[in-house]
């Protein structure tokens, strides 16, 4: 079954393009002009990923990628003419995974979607792997090569939160919200004292993956090739 994906962008050239090079792929490709276009694709049809461009008609790119995070577990990539750091973070508040300037070259878009595709299959609703490393949700566990590593609850949390979507940029503040819920008594200094703790617990155990600062950001966690 092929995989599907949509490209919703205003642009005609850029959606025919993508088509070509997606169809040459093996990729099965749904086509909006506009946000409004992509919701109801997304409600008719069984979407694996999403092609978001920012500026659209109506409803925006962002507006778009923010209800996809909220109502489907799918990865996103924005399109936009952009490169500022404001632009960047404003996609990543919105949920996206991936962020690509144009113009772009399509086989970059290709190797990006294909890395997505394929960290987004290595969750799994209770457990997460990643080479060596295997994450359960249900025991509260980690363990490397078979050896268990203990972590305080809210360590635990907040890296199986970064580990179910790797690469994706996460603020200090949607973190306090996911893995705090939005307690009052912690800041964005809570995050950093814990991703400290566990960059020291790790750093040492394994090379299977790495927790990065995404200057003016936040934090992502990155998978290493093994």
């Amino acid at each position: 079954m092929k995989i599907t994906i949509l490209v919703a962008d205003d642009d005609a050239h850029i959606r025919e393009l993508l088509r070509f090079y997606l169809e040459k792929e093996g990729y099965r490709v749904l086509a909006a002009a506009d946000g409004s276009q992509a919701s109801a694709l997304l409600e008719q049809e069984k979407v694996q990923l999403a092609i978001v461009d920012v500026m659209m008609p109506g409803k925006n790119g962002w507006e778009l990628c923010k209800e996809i995070r909220d109502y489907y577990d799918l990865p996103v990539i924005m399109l936009t003419a952009k490169g500022e750091v404001r632009d960047k973070e404003k996609g990543f508040l919105a949920g996206t995974d991936d962020y690509l300037t144009k113009p772009f070259e399509p086989t970059e878009l290709l190797y990006r979607i294909k890395a997505l595709l394929r960290r987004y299959q290595m969750v799994s609703k209770q457990v997460i792997v990643m080479h060596d490393t295997v994450i359960d949700r249900v025991s509260h566990v980690v363990k490397i090569k078979d050896e268990a590593v203990h972590l305080p609850l809210k360590e635990f949390e907040l890296l199986a939160q970064l580990a179910s979507f790797p690469d994706r940029t996460f603020t200090r503040d949607q973190l306090l919200d996911l893995v705090w819920g939005g307690d009052n008594e912690s800041d964005s200094r809570t995050i950093d004292v814990h991703i400290k703790r566990l960059r020291e617990k790790f750093t040492d155990k394994t090379d299977d993956f790495v927790i990065s600062t995404v200057r003016g950001l936040g934090y992502k966690l990155e998978v290493r090739n093994g």
